[in-house]
């Protein structure tokens, strides 16, 4: 599906993806059935008819393949495309469609079709859940690209998630009473106990404290 689109930050590009489907759900006949594209694929393979299928292959898969080229397969094939071709026209074949949109940055948002309608089912700013371990790996990579905490937290498992969560519960709840804690000073570092077991690190650069580190 060739649609480029342009956006300024993860949650315009979810906004857009959802706009998108939203649109391509206005009246089902502007969806194309993908099940017709399923028959006349089955309906070609059964007569060998290697010029039909060719005119279904992708502007990619003609680069990686000539017409003639697919001829010639469809030649030495006849027998396995015909089997192929009363499996996809059986009674218990299901026919899934998936829209991917890739934005100018690289980010993607996927769309799913059930009932007539496109469904977001991931985008950048709201992942899915991944399918294997790469897709996993890529989302990993996308939320600490765009330093989302938020984006971070939904791509972990729910254990690991709710152990960061609590973790930085119990030093936000330990960091109340700034002016109560213990302040350790020496030259431009600082360390501070906190209620809960953590400590936080700070050090002075030009006058200002910030923090180092904490744990």
């Amino acid at each position: 599906m060739p649609i480029g689109l342009r956006s300024r930050s993860a949650g315009s590009r979810l906004a857009r993806a959802l706009l998108l489907s939203a649109s391509m759900s206005c009246g089902s006949s502007a969806i194309p059935d993908p099940r017709e594209a399923c028959r006349a694929y089955a309906a070609a393979a059964s007569r060998g008819d290697a010029d039909a299928l060719y005119g279904m292959m992708t502007q990619s898969s003609r680069q990686l393949r000539s017409r003639e080229q697919l001829r010639n397969i469809v030649a030495d094939e006849r027998d396995d495309l015909a089997e192929q071709s009363q499996a996809l026209t059986g009674p218990d074949v299901r026919v899934e469609a998936t829209a991917r949109l890739r934005f100018a940055d690289g980010e993607e948002a996927a769309l799913d079709l059930h009932g007539g309608r496109y469904w977001v089912t991931a985008a950048g700013a709201l992942p899915g859940g991944a399918r294997t371990p790469e897709e996993a790996l890529e989302q990993l990579r996308r939320v600490i690209a765009r330093r989302s905490y938020a984006g971070l937290m939904r791509v972990l498992s729910p254990s690991t998630r709710a152990a960061i969560e609590n973790d930085m519960r119990r030093l936000v709840d330990g960091l109340n009473e700034p002016r109560s804690l213990p302040v350790q000073v020496s030259g431009d570092a600082a360390v501070v106990p906190v209620p809960g077991g953590h400590q936080v690190k700070l050090k002075r650069e030009a006058g200002v404290w910030r923090v180092d580190d904490f744990d």
